[in-house]
């Protein structure tokens, strides 16, 4: 028990570190740069916040690395639930990983071209701010196409917790409904962009206190302590039998 409680601290330590550099990167620095549509305005942005887009690269290569940690810290406490479902989340997490930092590479790359002289020369003003926001654009839908395997990512974590008992019941609950409510959050971006805008500010909500939930639960609690089970009239009689 002692060991579940350490390995759970440890998960959520590299869980607050995944929120707080991925909050940053996502929540910070890319709404600070891109402006869909409008590449003049991109560029300004990513020129006069050089600096910070360097920092918000970097945040989102540790959210990947944290999340992966992340994933086999749960796994190693988690597996002797059922441990095709650990693979499974353990799977998902990779993959999401695998696009944040592929995203990060297209993030620098149109903070090169912004600030590097060269691309104005070979392709002019207009088509080197084009490039820019072609770049943005690709790292700001890979963000939200990553957010499939976030999402996913929560329904067998969730389920896991749910039926391991280390953890409160209503906790797996939670997360395999905030799971959802990525995933729908993601489709309504793409399949209907207005009416996603008008719901993303609601929709996000339970995803968000599920994983916040989920954060605190491994800093505080770490497991849930279970008591041992009651001893039998057998298991009494053979201990004292065996009593010289």
């Amino acid at each position: 028990m002692e060991s579940n409680k350490k390995t759970a601290r440890i998960a959520g330590i590299l869980y607050l570190f995944v929120g707080i550099f991925g909050g940053f990167a996502e929540g910070f620095v890319d709404p600070k740069m891109y402006v869909a549509g409008n590449a003049a305005a991109s560029v300004g942005n990513v020129v006069a916040n050089s600096g910070l887009i360097r920092m918000g690269v970097v945040s989102h290569l540790l959210d990947g690395t944290f999340f992966a940690f992340l994933a086999m810290t749960l796994y190693i406490l988690l597996k002797h639930v059922h441990e095709g479902v650990a693979r499974a989340m353990l799977v998902l997490v990779v993959l999401a990983t695998g696009i944040i930092c592929i995203n990060a590479v297209f993030q620098f790359e149109g903070l090169r071209v912004a600030t590097d002289r060269t691309y104005v020369a070979a392709f002019g003003t207009a088509g080197s701010n084009a490039l820019v926001l072609l770049l943005l654009d690709t790292q700001h839908y890979g963000t939200l196409i990553a957010q499939v395997f976030f999402g996913l990512w929560l329904v067998p974590l969730g389920y896991l917790a749910y039926e391991s008992g280390l953890f409160a019941r209503w906790l797996g609950v939670v997360l395999i409904l905030g799971g959802v409510c990525y995933i729908v959050d993601l489709l309504t971006a793409f399949l209907a962009p207005d009416f996603g805008q008008k719901i993303h500010s609601f929709i996000i909500i339970p995803s968000a206190v599920a994983e916040i939930s989920m954060v605190l639960y491994l800093l505080v609690i770490g497991v849930r302590t279970q008591k041992p089970g009651p001893t039998t009239p057998n298991a009494d009689l053979l201990l004292t039998a065996k009593t010289p």
